[in-house]
């Protein structure tokens, strides 16, 4: 814990986007490494366990909520209520102040990639590790993890181009 910890909360905090949250399931990664370190095999370096631990933790968390959400919103279908994700006051420990809104407009647009395309991107990017890492956490080839970081940045892109020229009322006009 004392080891990976702040990288583990990081990441999970990468891609889920909330600090709150994020703290739970860092604790959760944990308790499963304490209870499942005598199954680990040594196939892959240990930190690479552990960050597999880490992602699959977030995505169940974030199908768990998306589920919430469908539910939810199948409950107020008839008072034509939206409930959209909101970002707006997220802030990853690793951005410095000054870029804080540029970094909200970004996680926001990583809140919408497919969920390889977050995870490579949130890893490479976010987490810094080299594409050998995040291929050994994701279980792909390096090149598949290329192709997924240049789909990524593409998507993220045109999300952001999309986000900058968005004005409060959502028109699409500055």
């Amino acid at each position: 814990m004392r080891h990976y910890g702040d990288r583990v909360h990081n990441t999970v905090l990468g891609m889920i986007q909330d600090r709150e949250e994020a703290g739970d399931i860092t604790q959760e990664v944990f308790i499963e490494v304490f209870r499942s370190v005598s199954a680990f095999r040594g196939e892959s370096r240990l930190s690479t366990w552990v960050y597999r631990i880490a992602i699959r933790k977030s995505l169940d968390h974030i199908k768990s909520k998306k589920r919430k959400k469908r539910f939810g919103m199948m409950i107020r279908l008839g008072f034509g209520q939206d409930d959209a994700h909101e970002v707006s006051d997220f802030h990853h420990p690793g951005i410095a102040l000054e870029n804080k809104e540029s970094a909200a407009l970004l996680f926001k647009a990583i809140d919408g990639l497919p969920e390889n395309q977050r995870t490579a991107i949130v890893l490479a990017k976010i987490e810094g590790l080299k594409q050998d890492e995040v291929a050994g956490i994701m279980k792909l080839s390096v090149g598949a993890v290329e192709s997924l970081l240049s789909r990524a940045k593409q998507k993220l892109k045109e999300e952001l181009k999309y986000l900058n020229n968005t004005d409060d009322d959502g028109s699409g006009k500055r």
